[in-house]
């Protein structure tokens, strides 16, 4: 799999006449702690442009936080249309994960005015909406559009679980992110599970005495 992403999947809807289509990914599905992030980003129509101003663009997990950061602000620039959608952690344990990560996609989406045309999503449906969606696996590496996506989700999550760091201290978020991290297992173990923890986890479920 290539990590550089093109628009080898926006340029034939783009040459149909859709305008406006939009990249879609999430950020924190794994993680023990948090909200869900999901960034919806519609790249303008300017073909090798948009290859020449975003060069560095691709799936946020193969980049630096410093990269993640600087390029977050280019996408934001070039973006014809971007907004971020969250699923807090009490939505999580009520719905599941998939469910609230669809349910995140679809508040990113409902920021955007217009609508997008049709939706590139990186390895996840959204059957409530009846927009046009192609659904990829490995699309963050295949798509610019999701790649930026995948970035200000990314971004977007990581400053958010700064600021719960603040709020719950001892437990490391703002190094970790709420990820199943050594340091974080430590922390649970010392200091219990805090608000912000996905009791529907199973990590978390085992260390409640009487559930299994």
């Amino acid at each position: 799999m290539r990590i550089q992403p093109d628009l080898s999947l926006e340029a034939p809807l783009w040459q149909t006449g859709l305008c406006r289509v939009a990249g879609l990914d999430e950020a924190g599905r794994g993680a023990w702690a948090g909200p869900v992030a999901a960034a919806a980003v519609v790249l303008p129509p300017a073909g090798q442009k948009l290859l020449e101003l975003l060069p560095g663009v691709r799936d946020s997990k193969l980049m630096t936080a410093r990269q993640r950061s600087r390029w977050a602000e280019k996408i934001r620039a070039a973006a014809a249309a971007w907004a971020v959608g969250w699923a807090a952690c009490e939505e999580i344990d009520a719905l599941g994960i998939l469910p609230a990560t669809r349910l995140a996609m679809q508040r990113a989406l409902a920021q955007l005015a217009p609508l997008p045309e049709h939706l590139l999503i990186d390895a996840v449906r959204l059957p409530a909406l009846k927009l046009p969606q192609t659904s990829l696996f490995h699309g963050d590496q295949r798509s610019l559009s999701i790649a930026a996506a995948s970035v200000l989700a990314k971004t977007a999550r990581d400053g958010r679980m700064q600021e719960l760091d603040e709020q719950y201290p001892g437990y490391g978020f703002a190094a970790h992110k709420g990820y199943g991290t050594a340091r974080h297992q430590r922390a649970l173990d010392e200091l219990g599970p805090c608000p912000q923890h996905r009791m529907s986890f199973a990590p978390l479920r085992a260390r409640l005495p009487g559930i299994a």
